[in-house]
């Protein structure tokens, strides 16, 4: 009864000495930030193209059918049941707001 906690320990041993005999410390040479702000700035338009052409139009996309689709949903609930909840349409709307209104304002946070 006592081999297999011990055979288990010792593999958990044996694992943890592999693990670290296996890592390799990466080190940055020279200064990243630099480097990093550089890139940024030679793709900063293309990214932010794709951002406004591409991203946004299909998150306000989804955002606005989930929108229509829980509006249905809720006028169903409330001819059910009698009573309306708002809640989740509110949020859907309030999202598809702010979505909508990000491009204008978002490269000016970033």
């Amino acid at each position: 009864m006592k081999r297999k906690p011990i055979k288990i320990l010792l593999c958990v041993a044996v694992l943890t000495v592999l693990a670290a005999l296996c890592a390799i410390p990466s080190f940055a040479a020279g200064n990243v930030s630099s480097a990093i702000e550089s890139t940024w700035k030679s793709a900063q338009s293309q990214v932010k193209s794709v951002v406004n052409n591409v991203v946004f139009p299909v998150i306000d996309m989804v955002l606005a059918i989930l929108f229509f689709v829980k509006l249905g949903t809720v006028y169903f609930d409330y001819r059910r049941h009698g009573q309306f909840e708002f809640t989740a349409p509110a949020i859907l709307f309030a999202c598809l707001v702010f979505t909508l209104t990000a491009p204008l304002y978002i490269w000016s946070v970033l």
